[in-house]
């Protein structure tokens, strides 16, 4: 396949996310409302914001996808023509169905309205990918328990018109193709309707029915064990893997993770496209591992490769995140030696951090850059001992450091929407 189709879709939350998914190198973004989205507690977007989303996007050259990937009940139907009118209206670019029904209705209604179908579909084989293509769906995003031979396959019998979208990072869902009974079971809270409970990540042992409260761990360890705990994907160090079997869009989990998530792991990814595209990308090199060490300053469980290379693994020890770096401030403008920022978490003078910037024309080839924190002051020019204030407006001077490698390439200035991160903050989201 050619790399230089590839697309990079990552996910937006509400429209603080969607923004620095764009600004940090999305090709594309998904988005999704309180109705038909397997995302529906907040925050997400509403319809004002989703209107201002969309046309964010489409002035940064970013197309726009609306989850519609729930299965409805009867009562839910009826909703969704008016639902994606409005979506038609707005400039939504593709749709994101799981349901066959809502398919149907899509299709007779919006018949120029590009379809992909979910992952939720549960699309494993090339008869069922070619099936929805005559049906007119123009993508589909395939399950995630399928390896790179069978995707290889799929490519190989069904129309090289119909593209072929895969997950590349994040959250692993242990129920097939994300179809989860479990938290609906335990807490009433239906998964497929976008109100996962997560109960795969809670602590489980066995109790032996004459022996009530005695618990044993399910393995010989008296921390318990996550049975069905999944690592989280990254597949950074493979996308070359990923292209030669012919995989169209490269997806990034994360709708209900933080903006700072989407900002790294949008870049990362982005970075190592472009090596793609320009056939510099050597999965061991220097410039690979430094992107992997990106993604290890996100929260993360430990990373694996899913089902594209062998059995996955799954984490027993904790259901918790790793969590070394987070972030610490937003920049707003850099003005005299000094920027200006809205602060995300409360950090103080001599700290040492890094500025990780968009991925703007003018710094392509910056990671991050190291610096140390100065003299820091409130709105008013007034010198603080802190930014404990929840998005208080603040500037400080810095001082650039080289990191060990001593090879960073400087940026002559640091544009808006820079992150500032620091090791050690206690999560803010």
């Amino acid at each position: 396949m050619d790399s230089k189709k590839i697309e990079l879709l990552s996910p937006a939350g509400d429209l603080e996310r969607l923004k620095f998914a764009v600004l940090y190198g999305a090709d594309a973004v998904y988005v999704g409302t309180s109705q038909f989205s397997m995302r529906s507690a907040p925050p997400n977007f509403d319809r004002e914001t989703l209107v201002s989303g969309v046309k964010f996007a489409h002035e940064n050259g970013v197309k726009v996808y609306l989850t519609c990937n729930t299965l409805p009940r009867n009562s839910e139907v009826d909703d969704f023509a008016e639902y994606i009118d409005y979506a038609e209206e707005i400039g939504i670019d593709a749709l994101i169905i799981t349901d066959l029904g809502l398919l149907s209705i899509a299709k007779n209604r919006l018949p120029d309205m590009p379809i992909h179908m979910s992952t939720q579909t549960g699309i494993v084989n090339y008869q069922t990918a070619a099936t929805l293509y005559n049906m007119g769906v123009s993508r589909v995003v395939l399950a995630r328990e399928l390896s790179l031979s069978e995707i290889a396959e799929i490519r190989a019998k069904t129309p090289v018109e119909l593209e072929l979208e895969c997950f590349v990072h994040g959250s692993m869902c242990v129920s097939y193709s994300g179809r989860c009974l479990l938290s609906e079971y335990l807490t009433g809270r239906d998964a497929n309707r976008g109100l996962c409970a997560q109960s795969c990540r809670w602590k489980y042992a066995l109790m032996e029915e004459k022996r009530p409260g005695q618990y044993y761990p399910i393995e010989n360890d008296e921390k318990g064990s996550y049975i069905l705990n999944a690592n989280d994907l990254n597949m950074l160090p493979y996308l070359d893997k990923l292209t030669d079997v012919g995989v169209t869009s490269f997806k990034i989990e994360g709708r209900a993770k933080s903006s700072y998530y989407v900002s790294i792991v949008t870049k990362a990814y982005k970075y190592a496209i472009n090596l793609l595209k320009t056939s510099n990308y050597f999965p061991n090199s220097q410039i690979v591992n430094k992107l992997n060490e990106e993604l290890d300053k996100v929260s993360h469980r430990p990373y694996g490769t899913g089902f594209y290379l062998n059995t996955p693994s799954q984490h027993y020890e904790s259901s918790g995140y790793i969590r070394e770096y987070d972030i610490a401030a937003v920049v707003i403008e850099e003005k005299d030696g000094r920027l200006y920022c809205e602060q995300r978490n409360k950090i103080t003078p001599n700290t040492d951090a890094e500025i990780v910037v968009p991925n703007t024309n003018n710094n392509t080839d910056s990671i991050f850059i190291p610096i140390k924190i100065g003299e820091i002051m409130d709105v008013n020019g007034n010198t603080i001992t802190d930014t404990k204030h929840s998005k208080m407006i603040f500037s400080f001077n810095y001082m650039e450091k080289q990191d060990n490698s001593g090879n960073r390439i400087r940026v002559s200035k640091i544009p808006a929407g820079s992150i500032i991160r620091c090791k050690g903050l206690k999560p803010n989201n």
